[in-house]
């Protein structure tokens, strides 16, 4: 349990998150995804925030 709580992975993910989300704001096939882009970034962004404040 405490490393599912640990800073380190919680980061990586939300980074991956938001930068999904910035391939899909660029991207110029799909109209959906184009679409969907900025709740991604928002929720990689907020995953981050919460992350960040976990313990080392």
């Amino acid at each position: 349990m405490r490393h599912m709580l640990s800073r380190g992975p919680g980061e990586a993910v939300s980074t991956v998150i938001i930068g999904a989300g910035i391939a899909m704001l660029v991207q110029p096939f799909s109209l959906t995804l184009y679409t969907w882009s900025f709740p991604v970034i928002l929720a990689g962004a907020f995953a981050f925030l919460v992350t960040s404040h976990f313990p080392d």
